[in-house]
């Protein structure tokens, strides 16, 4: 324990822990960085423990990779050490999407700024899920505008999967859903913005938005039975 500690505390300043993964500020060859470290499970037999945490290293690596390709924008990679089971980032300086809507429920909305955020939103995830990619954690936490540009980049793609399967689809757009309304509620019904800006997009959205329909009421008698 002491020696993963010892060896964390060189990846630079801890940022936040989860329960997967550990994310540091740090410097990677002169220019500032993000260092997100898998850690071992105890539990876990340690071979396979060190096998499934570098599977989970490239996945992620290969979907962040590939979401750059079909024109979405995410954190450059800059490097992968499987020895450290680290992913090393761009740093992405702006604020998060989470902060933004926060302070739209605070003070008011800027209604320019909230519709280009949606159609953003709405804009990435249609070029994701045409590209047979599913994010698997779309939260306004995961989202940032990057300060000067404006532009949204997505982050954190450690549950992301590929998939054509249009109810994967759909639980991607739920999860964003329960996200807005849990959390910025004040700020209006968001999600209809970002599901027209997803239409303009996606080529496919007609059978995903179908099954939307479908896990929305799947969702809603869970919670009635929770």
């Amino acid at each position: 324990m002491e020696v993963e500690q010892g060896r964390s505390e060189s990846f630079g300043e801890l940022v936040k822990q989860g329960a997967e993964a550990r994310i540091f500020e740090s410097i990677f060859v002169g220019r500032r960085s993000i260092v997100k470290e898998r850690f071992s499970k105890k539990y876990r037999h340690p071979t396979l423990d060190s096998k499934l945490t570098i599977k989970r290293l490239n996945a992620e690596a290969r979907c962040m990779t590939k979401a750059r390709k079909l024109g979405v924008p995410t954190p450059v990679l800059y490097s992968m050490d499987a020895l450290l089971h680290t992913l090393t980032f761009e740093y992405v300086e702006g604020q998060s999407v989470k902060d933004i809507l926060l302070d739209f429920g605070l003070h008011g909305i800027n209604e320019e700024l909230m519709n280009d955020i949606a159609t953003q939103i709405g804009d990435a995830i249609g070029k994701l899920h045409d590209g047979g990619l599913v994010h698997g954690d779309l939260t306004t936490s995961n989202m940032i505008i990057r300060k000067g540009s404006n532009q949204l980049v997505l982050i954190d793609f450690g549950l992301s999967f590929t998939s054509t399967i249009p109810e994967d689809k759909a639980v991607d757009l739920y999860v964003l859903e329960r996200a807005l309304l849990s959390m910025h509620s004040s700020c209006g019904n968001v999600m209809d913005r970002i599901v027209s800006a997803y239409k303009k997009s996606s080529k496919q959205w007609s059978s995903t938005m179908n099954k939307l329909g479908q896990v929305r009421l799947r969702g809603r008698k869970r919670t009635m039975v929770g």
